[in-house]
């Protein structure tokens, strides 16, 4: 075999490298040329082989001939450390991407992007949600009271939790002093007032609580928040109205203590939507307390009244209106005291049409009837006459009412006289001494219905122990029993009267409202009254008034 000369070996061995160094002269002039950002390193050691026109714009430190481990990003190195092919990094304050591809034998390439908007996006979507959730937290606490201090506490919470680092809700002045609520994160909620004079001191307050627009974050000065906030060192400060019904429910003041942690324009603008809310929210507790305490003192002159005990005269009343929540509807009862010496003592219970509030405005009148003509000493009949005219010259139709009025007054022997006189309402029940029940032969005509009306009184005579039951028709219609609907009726209340004997007047106003409760079952009702007036039996002698004390011995 003939042997090659040495010029013959090179050659070959020239021959063998001419398409390796062909195919890397064409994959350095192809990266070179691509758009993306794209890093050439070599197999075998993990050199920088090509840093092409892309990638040295978005990785300005990268070289071709240093090492893939040693560059600028963290995460290629990590990735090349790891034998990762993928990696994240931030650089320059942009978010990249990188995937590495083998190209041949030889050579790998990581291909880089720029994914810094989508990142973007991605965070902002998250706030975006994050403040979408917090705003639905806020609406539903929020709206899950008419409590005014339980949405103040709530304000403060939400806006600490979300917003800022304290907060402190201030309302509208009451007596020349604006009530606050105030919460620093960490610690408790507190609450007082502060005199309106010194809402001055804090920036842009007073604007705000005045119905003016919101000042800017950045144009008050934190350190101009006086002491009485509260809020210690504060490196920004937000003002802004809690916008309410026409006019501002109060203000609400926010404050982050890191200097560099001011409020952004997204900031306030949440802030903003938020304080809406809540301004809605307490507007609304306060529009709501408000009608409740003004409820409150229409129902003091419509409750039934604290009973007077005349001497020798028990009087025990009883009522439920048909809504718990209202406590006030279209029965009645009331006692008018003698006032002066002689004068017997007026009773009257009724019964207007409907129930509910426009049954206690008329309740209401009529009572005040009643007292009005008690003052001018008008007899019962007389009484149910003039209310009848009344009702007629309102001018308002169908106010029509069932009452009965009565004249009490004590007789000899501890026994108790009654004249009653009744229009269109069911006769009272007398509770003999023998356990019989009677009724009352009194009667008369609707009060309100008829220009004419027709009054017969009656005269009751009531035995120690003895009583007269008024009612309502609430009584015996209490609908209930075993089919649900069954009304409780006249002959229960007798029989349940008559097991009432010896009883006092409590007792028994007491057991027959347990009776019909029982009836119904919790069901629904109408109003429901009683007035009990009972002939009391005499106090029976203490023992050691039984015995005369002993005489005292006299020595001999």
């Amino acid at each position: 075999m003939t042997a090659q000369s040495p010029a013959t070996a090179g050659e070959v061995r020239m021959g063998e490298r001419a398409p390796a160094l062909l195919r890397a002269g064409l994959l350095h002039a192809a990266l070179d040329a691509a758009e993306e950002a794209v890093v050439l390193c070599g197999t075998a050691d993990d050199t920088i082989l090509l840093v092409n026109a892309a990638a040295a714009i978005l990785v300005p430190g990268l070289v071709a001939g240093g090492a893939a481990g040693a560059g600028p990003l963290g995460g290629m190195a990590g990735a090349v450390a790891d034998g990762a092919d993928t990696f994240t990094d931030e650089y320059r304050g942009r978010h990249l991407a990188g995937r590495r591809r083998r190209l041949d034998d030889d050579h790998y390439g990581w291909f880089l992007r720029d994914r810094t908007e989508e990142v973007n996006r991605a965070a902002a979507l998250t706030v975006e949600r994050a403040r979408t959730a917090f705003l639905a937290e806020a609406g539903r606490r929020l709206a899950g009271s008419l409590h005014q201090g339980r949405c103040l506490r709530t304000t403060a919470e939400l806006a600490v939790a979300h917003l800022a680092d304290a907060a402190v809700v201030i309302l509208p002045a009451t007596r020349r002093r604006n009530p606050w609520v105030r919460l620093v994160a960490g610690g408790p909620i507190e609450e007082g007032s502060v005199a309106e004079a010194a809402l001055s001191e804090v920036p842009g307050l007073v604007e705000v609580l005045g119905g003016f627009p919101p000042i800017p974050s950045r144009w008050l000065d934190a350190a101009q928040a006086p002491a009485w906030l509260g809020l210690g060192p504060i490196g920004s400060l937000l003002v802004t109205p809690l916008p309410g019904n026409a006019e501002p429910a109060g203000a609400l003041i926010l404050a982050r203590r890191d200097p560099g942690a001011g409020f952004t324009p997204d900031d306030e603008l949440l802030a903003r939507i938020f304080a809406a809310r809540a301004g809605a929210a307490i507007a609304a507790a306060a529009l709501y307390r408000e009608q409740v305490d003004t409820t409150a003192v229409l129902q003091a002159d419509l409750l039934p009244p604290e009973l007077p005990q005349p001497d020798g005269i028990e009087l025990t009343g009883s009522y439920q209106a048909a809504h718990d929540s209202l406590r006030i509807g279209g029965d009645f009862y009331d006692v008018y005291g003698p006032s002066d010496a002689g004068r017997d003592t007026m009773i009257a219970l009724g019964d207007v049409c409907g129930t509910g509030p426009e049954a206690a405005v008329l309740t209401g009148k009529v009572r005040q009837t009643l007292r009005a003509l008690r003052l001018v000493g008008a007899r019962p009949a007389a009484m149910l006459r003039v209310l009848n005219e009344a009702l007629l010259q309102s001018g308002r139709q169908h106010r029509f009412v069932t009452v009965v009025v009565g004249s009490v007054r004590r007789a000899e022997h501890g026994r108790v006289r009654l004249t009653l006189a009744t229009g269109g309402h069911p006769p009272p029940l007398v509770l003999r001494a023998n356990g019989g029940v009677e009724e009352v032969p009194a009667s008369g005509t609707l009060i309100g219905a008829v220009p004419q009306t027709v009054v017969r009184p009656a005269d009751v005579e009531l035995a120690p122990g003895e009583i007269c039951l008024l009612y309502s028709d609430g009584l015996t219609e209490a609908r209930g029993g075993p089919s649900g609907v069954e009304q409780w009726g006249e002959a229960r209340l007798h029989a349940a009267l008559a097991t009432c004997r010896g009883l006092s007047g409590p007792a028994t106003v007491e057991r027959l409202r347990q009776l019909v409760s029982d009836w119904m079952r919790g069901g629904a009702r109408d109003d429901i009254a009683m007035l009990a007036v009972r002939a009391p039996t005499r106090a029976p002698l203490s023992l050691a008034s039984s015995f005369a004390a002993p005489r005292a011995r006299t020595s001999s």
